[in-house]
């Protein structure tokens, strides 16, 4: 009996050796199936500097608005036949960087001119509503954003606001 119980030992001894090895392969296991894992994190969730960038730009602040009077305000006489003989008109642009309020300042003539000429073109019916307004707003704002291009200005306005509209 002593025998056996030796016997019995042994086989122990090699079921641990086993054991000892199998549970050496399932660490090491898992230690590579966490190491893929965090891998794949890194690659889906960090790490994309681009993505970053790109974010971080959409959260900046856009520079402050700047408004800039076309003075002195507009006045054109009307195309005859309406019930208006003469339209008054103050204008302002928007844009937010400074360099192109300069540049609007030195082609003042030139703008003045071109608006002068659309403004004097239209009839008093067309500027009686809303819509008609509007419209006029519109091209004012294309043929500022023009004449920029043109003449190759730092970039475009944002915006045109009627300040004053007087038709008489």
């Amino acid at each position: 009996m002593a025998e056996q119980q030796d016997e019995d030992l042994d086989l122990g001894e090699e079921n641990s050796a086993g054991s000892k090895k199998k549970l050496i392969i399932l660490i090491g296991g898992v230690v590579l199936l966490l190491a893929i894992g965090l891998g794949v994190g890194l690659m889906f969730l960090g790490g994309d500097e681009e993505a970053a960038e790109e974010e971080e730009a959409l959260t900046e602040a856009p520079l402050p608005a700047i408004y800039h009077p076309l003075d002195p305000v507009f006045v054109v006489n009307l195309p005859p036949g309406g019930k208006a003989r003469m339209l008054q008109v103050g204008v302002q642009v928007m844009a937010r960087d400074p360099a192109l309020i300069d540049f609007i300042k030195h082609n003042d003539p030139m703008l003045r001119h071109n608006l002068l000429s659309l403004f004097g073109s239209k009839k008093d019916s067309l500027l009686r509503d809303r819509k008609g307004k509007e419209k006029l707003q519109k091209e004012v704002f294309d043929t500022i954003n023009t004449i920029l291009e043109e003449q190759s200005g730092p970039g475009q306005i944002e915006a045109v606001f009627f300040t004053s509209f007087v038709m008489q």
